[in-house]
């Protein structure tokens, strides 16, 4: 069997630089997407409406899980949208496919949460 050779031993000072390049990915999202202000302000809401109507840890989790899953998506969504305006700057059709597909992804994780969230919060207003 095949097994890649890793070319460098494991390093704890490599780990956290890694960490820090992802952190500097999280700020430059935010510094550059208005949509991660808006995904902010509903993620701040849901949190406080879970405080509010004392969520049980199970819903919490479910919670955290849908925030998460659209937070990821959002910054896949961007990296991709990045990425295709990197490689073809000009208009193409393949380019807004793809960006087009990755952009329905968010709005697949959206709709997803927004689902987790009623089906959380609708017996408790009731």
């Amino acid at each position: 069997m095949n097994h890649m050779k890793q070319t460098r031993p494991f390093s704890l000072r490599a780990r956290l630089r890694s960490v820090k390049f992802a952190y500097e990915g999280i700020e430059t999202f935010f510094s550059a997407q208005h949509n991660a202000v808006i995904h902010g302000y509903f993620t701040a809401f849901v949190f406080m409406a879970a405080i509010f109507f004392k969520v049980s840890t199970t819903e919490l989790v479910m919670l955290a899980l849908a925030a998460g899953f659209v937070w990821s998506a959002e910054i896949f969504n961007t990296a991709i949208e990045a990425m295709m305006d990197h490689l073809s700057p000009e208009k193409h059709p393949r380019v807004k496919y793809i960006k087009d597909l990755a952009a329905a992804g968010v709005l697949v994780a959206a709709i997803t949460a927004a689902v987790t969230g009623l089906i959380i919060f609708i017996p408790k207003l009731f």
